[in-house]
């Protein structure tokens, strides 16, 4: 469609291991437009994460391809994929998204590098964490390393927030701060995509997609 910021046709992704062979997708299509918050759903090991991955162009699919509006992401070189995710994804991963021996503010000022963007304590704050910016990773807490790296994903302004389980570790009332906040993304007019077992986040999604076995459930 003519508003979809994010789209993949026919994925496929699979694995090697001697000889086993794992599918962690099978001909996966989906799609995300402007303004819309779609939320990834399914067991454990049914391909959430990889697509994630794919989407993100941090991973490259055996099949199908991943388009940004209309730039084709995947099956390009690796630097090629990093100058568009650069300027077009913001990526929250479980793993998270911080440099470790950079302080929040350096984190963030870093993705900012030669854009007028918002000021990291403006950022900061949207996600709760005013007066923490001079703090490096190690000494903040499961919540607010989330929260911070929420807000290094969307620091640069980007098109398309992909997020593996952006609220995991928070408690009820910051996992809301941080839900307005990615609806407010939306209401811009940015595309969104989680990947998430939380109940509230599948609540504020415009569209759940069900992951089973590497394939989209009916």
């Amino acid at each position: 469609m003519a508003d979809d910021v994010l789209s993949c046709h026919d994925l496929y992704r699979f694995f090697r291991a001697g000889d086993e062979e794992t599918l962690a997708l099978r001909g996966v299509s989906l799609s995300v437009a402007r303004g819309e918050v779609v939320a990834v759903v399914g067991p454990s090991g049914s391909g959430k994460s990889t697509l994630l991955y794919c989407l993100a162009g941090l991973d490259e699919p055996d099949g199908g391809a991943v388009t940004l509006g209309n730039e084709r992401l995947s099956h390009r070189p690796e630097l090629e994929r990093a100058r568009i995710r650069s300027r077009r994804l913001g990526v929250v991963l479980q793993s998270g998204n911080l440099l470790a021996h950079l302080t929040i503010d350096a984190n963030l000022r870093l993705v900012q590098t030669g854009r007028e963007r918002q000021l990291p304590d403006q950022l900061l704050e949207q996600v709760g964490l005013a007066n923490r910016g001079s703090a490096l990773p190690r000494e903040l807490s499961g919540g607010e390393l989330a929260r911070a790296g929420l807000a290094v994903a969307v620091s640069n302004d980007p098109d398309v927030l992909l997020a593996d389980e952006p609220t995991g570790e928070l408690d009820g009332q910051t996992e809301q701060l941080v839900l307005d906040l990615i609806r407010a993304r939306a209401r811009d007019g940015r595309g969104v995509l989680l990947v998430t077992h939380s109940p509230a986040v599948t609540r504020i999604a415009d569209r759940v997609i069900t992951l089973s076995d590497g394939r989209i459930a009916a």
